[in-house]
């Protein structure tokens, strides 16, 4: 389907016929990518912190249910001897699940927004201000102990709520449903990278330095972001002044103009069955993957016993191969619908339900290896191994069922999905007081029937068709 555009872009800039030299929706998701990679710093980050703000529980029994500590001494500068806080488990499960209140509030307003008026500057002003709460931390803590962490968490869970909508409004604009398995998928990889870059980084910075650097550190790296993407992205390609006219033509032709004044069709949206499926599959997805964000740093200090730099190098490799699997995923996600193997539909069923299985199995798996460390974390990499081929499953579907209603229904399903990040970590810290891997054991038996379950719910009744609520469905169906 060809669609008019209206070139909006200079004078100077419309007479650049050869454009940059990369597509620009190659830079729009490549900043997308690393805007990603800034939130999820700022939003791990803690995970390693509390390592070293908490004083650690005292173990005495040697029937416990933890391994045997590292014999490697985290000596460093004497930072070990900073931990001032006796924090229960229970109180810390409050702290990182504190974020998602603040996460909650701001999603749907954030989706709302980025559909009317554009994506480019909530986007921006979204991790910018993650980056300032990150860089703040420090402060909070000194003056407000565990309270000025909680609130100092929850605004900036307020500032990342409106990303994942913003974001996907501005792939819905720049990026067509053919190439969606691979740039989207590459986009929203930005997650696993962000989180290798801040298990490698953190547990070295903490190794060496005070654990105020860490936060201080990926606070500015988002700043620097923010300059570089308003330079750089635009919210459409008609209005981006280095856009070459072949690639604007293409995109014209492949994407569906979108309508901002028309209104938002709230009962025909919160009343789709597609949608209800999308929500409970991010809730069972979120809830296994938040868990693992929040926790697997405390896992491997606390059951395992690593050292805090061993828990940094060695928590790294699981999302490594998960970051890696991803981008395998979108490749194939793409060439299984280009060649016609397999129906968009299809596909993006398939990769959920492999994506949910398989990573609930592996982390039972790895419960029961108890002790036998370099075995819980070969189970540990193949269960975020297996669940890549997520991102280029549910994950991308609010782009499929409505274009022009995709922040919003990013939005709503992301906002749901975040209620899982706001109780999984204080009932994972009721289920396990102690720390001890049989409690453990429980967590991931739970992990397993909730991803499992909703991976089904999604198989039967979810879907990628465009749903008639979206103004072009009309004219797909001509």
């Amino acid at each position: 389907m060809e669609t008019e555009y209206e070139d909006n872009r200079p004078v100077w800039a419309r007479n650049f016929n050869h454009g940059c030299l990369l597509p620009q929706r190659a830079v729009i998701t490549l900043m997308g990518f690393f805007g990603l990679i800034c939130a999820y710093t700022n939003r791990v980050s803690i995970s390693f912190a509390i390592t070293k703000l908490v004083v650690p529980i005292n173990r005495t029994d040697q029937n416990s249910g933890v391994c045997a500590p590292e014999e490697v001494s985290d000596d460093g500068l004497g930072i070990n001897n900073g931990s001032t806080y006796k924090w229960s488990e229970q109180l810390q499960g409050l702290v990182l699940g504190s974020f998602y209140i603040g996460y909650l509030i701001s999603h749907l307003p954030g989706g709302i927004f980025s559909d009317k008026f554009g994506a480019k500057w909530i986007l921006g002003i979204s991790i910018l201000m993650s980056g300032m709460c990150t860089a703040f931390t420090p402060l909070a803590v000194f003056f407000g102990a565990e309270w000025g962490l909680i609130a100092i968490r929850i605004l900036m869970g307020v500032a990342q709520g409106p990303i994942f909508p913003s974001l996907t409004t501005l792939l819905a604009y720049w990026v067509p449903a053919k190439e969606r398995g691979s740039l989207g998928t590459f986009c929203y990889s930005g997650v696993t990278a962000g989180i290798v870059v801040c298990n490698i980084c953190s547990g070295q910075m903490l190794h060496y330095f005070r654990w105020t650097v860490t936060l201080i550190t990926f606070g500015f790296i988002a700043g620097v972001w923010f300059i570089f993407f308003i330079l750089l992205g635009t919210s459409t390609p008609y209005d981006h002044p280095c856009i070459s006219p072949m690639e604007i033509a293409f995109l014209a032709k492949q994407i569906p103009k979108k309508s901002v004044n028309l209104p938002i069709p709230w009962r025909q949206i919160l009343l789709s069955k597609a949608l209800f499926a999308a929500i409970i599959s991010q809730i069972g997805h979120d809830c296994s993957y938040f868990a693992m964000i929040s926790y697997l740093p405390k896992y491997m200090a606390d059951v395992l016993q690593f050292s805090i730099r061993t828990t940094g190098i060695v928590s790294t490799f699981p999302f490594i191969a998960m970051w890696a699997s991803s981008l395998i995923s979108g490749l194939m996600a793409d060439w299984l619908i280009r060649t016609g193997k397999m129906s968009i539909n299809s596909e993006r069923k398939l990769f959920t339900f492999i994506g949910a299985l398989f990573p609930g199995m592996f982390m039972v798996a790895a419960s029961y290896a108890e002790c036998n460390k370099g075995l819980v974390v070969l189970f540990i990499t193949l269960a975020l191994f297996t669940m890549g081929p997520y991102y280029a499953g549910q994950k991308l579907t609010p782009m499929d069922m409505s274009p022009s209603y995709s922040g919003t229904l990013m939005a709503i399903i992301n906002g749901f999905g975040a209620l899982a990040g706001l109780i999984s970590p204080p009932i994972i810290g009721a289920m396990t007081p102690n720390a001890t891997m049989y409690e453990w054991r429980w967590v991931f038996w739970l992990g397993l029937v909730i991803l499992v379950l909703s991976a089904v719910f999604f198989c039967l009744w979810g879907t990628t068709e465009m749903q008639p609520y979206d103004p072009n469905f009309s004219m797909q169906n001509v």
